[in-house]
């Protein structure tokens, strides 16, 4: 019979990458307490990255060496996985809409569950508790121009928002008005001012 630690091996190597592994999706080949020591062991040995507490990665390995998952399939595995609503920060949203020149240096995500990191090997990927309007249009493109808005703040939310009106397909921007009243006041205000003129 294979030991515990090669079954939990096997079973991760089946899943794609980036797709975390608990204790709990491997209750099937044992009893708690002994998943959670091979765990702790494979994750010592180096063959499981333990990304936070309970969940671990399989590392991806190529002809160039062994690697950590990317962040946007651990992030993307993780929301699955734990039911979690899970987007980019405002600062990577507004980078992305060209709102801003600046690059975020760290990894930071919004989430819809608690506050916490996840290791991926050298690499710290902070995970944030946001409030459910900065969540509302998930993954949307309105949503990520939701998401800089916030981030930008009452200040330049307005400029912002004329440029994005000239920027986004009118569909996305019709989006983003109808989504207003979800929206904080300063913000739902600046949105109206933007698409009634």
């Amino acid at each position: 019979m294979q030991r515990l630690s090669e079954q939990i091996l096997a079973h991760a190597g089946g899943l794609p990458e980036g797709t975390p592994v608990s204790a709990k999706s491997l209750l099937h080949l044992g009893n708690r307490a002994a998943v959670d020591q091979a765990l702790s062991r494979l994750a010592e040995r180096g063959e499981l990255i333990r990304a936070g507490r309970g969940v671990y990665l399989r590392p991806v390995t190529s002809r160039f060496g062994t690697r950590s998952p990317s962040v946007e399939q651990a992030v993307e595995a993780l929301a699955s996985q734990r039911g979690e609503v899970i987007v980019s920060s405002g600062a990577a949203a507004a980078n992305t809409l060209g709102l801003t020149t600046q690059v975020p240096v760290r990894s930071v995500y919004l989430t819809s569950g608690r506050t916490r990191k996840m290791n991926l090997g050298k690499q710290v990927v902070e995970l944030r508790h946001a409030p459910r309007w900065q969540l509302a249009l998930a993954n949307r493109p309105a949503g990520e121009a939701v998401r800089a808005l916030a981030w930008l703040g009452p200040e330049k939310a307005e400029g912002a928002l004329l440029a994005l009106k000239r920027k986004l397909p009118q569909t996305t921007f019709n989006e983003l008005v109808a989504a207003a009243p979800q929206l904080p006041t300063w913000l739902a205000r600046s949105v109206g001012k933007a698409a009634h003129g």
